[in-house]
């Protein structure tokens, strides 16, 4: 597992042993990050359930301006790969549930250009994580939230501010979702 391309192209990243962290494949990184373009220099970036910080890191690698990078266990590892890929000055390492600091952004004055959420699957994390962003108005105007998931977690929650824009699959194990808030589908001319 490594950074795909920017300042920090070819850097490998640390894993934490064993299964309980799934770090995003690089060819769905690369798949992702090839959608997402020019949404990702100057973006402020909020990586849920960051295990390694892959995707916060791959951000900040192709010039986003800041990361937030949640999650209760692997704080330790997102600070240590920052380092390495000597993006740490641009990275906020937040040691703890990202449903629980998912809460506490709720209502707040704090927003983001792009937010990943890439949760253990099979757990409801995501739709829970997702109800949250809905709910908890976190997303810039534009701005994407990036849901992975697995292949056969179809069932989308009702939503009432943000509409999915894009789906792919990636065989029968996972399965990534792209929301936008749909006013700012509207303002943009788009269905």
């Amino acid at each position: 597992m490594r950074i795909i391309t920017g300042t920090a192209k070819g850097c490998r990243l640390k894993a934490p042993k064993g299964m309980s962290t799934r770090p995003t494949s690089d060819r769905i990184k690369e798949s992702l990050f090839s959608i997402l373009g020019s949404l990702v220099p100057d973006a402020s970036v909020l990586d849920l359930f960051a295990g390694t910080g892959g995707l916060g890191l791959e951000a900040l690698s192709r010039g986003a301006s800041h990361a937030v990078f949640v999650d209760a266990s692997t704080a330790d590892i997102i600070r240590e790969n920052a380092e390495h890929a000597r993006l740490l000055e641009n990275a906020e390492i937040v040691r703890r549930e990202a449903i629980a600091f998912l809460g506490h952004l709720a209502g707040g004055e704090r927003r983001f250009d792009l937010i990943f959420c890439d949760p253990p699957y099979h757990k409801g994390l995501w739709e829970k994580a997702l109800v949250m962003v809905d709910r908890g108005d976190l997303l810039l105007p534009g701005g994407v939230l990036v849901v992975e998931h697995g292949g056969d977690e179809r069932r989308l929650p009702e939503l009432r501010a943000l509409e999915c824009v894009r789906e792919v699959s990636y065989g029968h194990t996972s399965a990534i979702r792209m929301f936008r808030k749909k006013e700012a589908l509207k303002e943009a001319g788009s269905p």
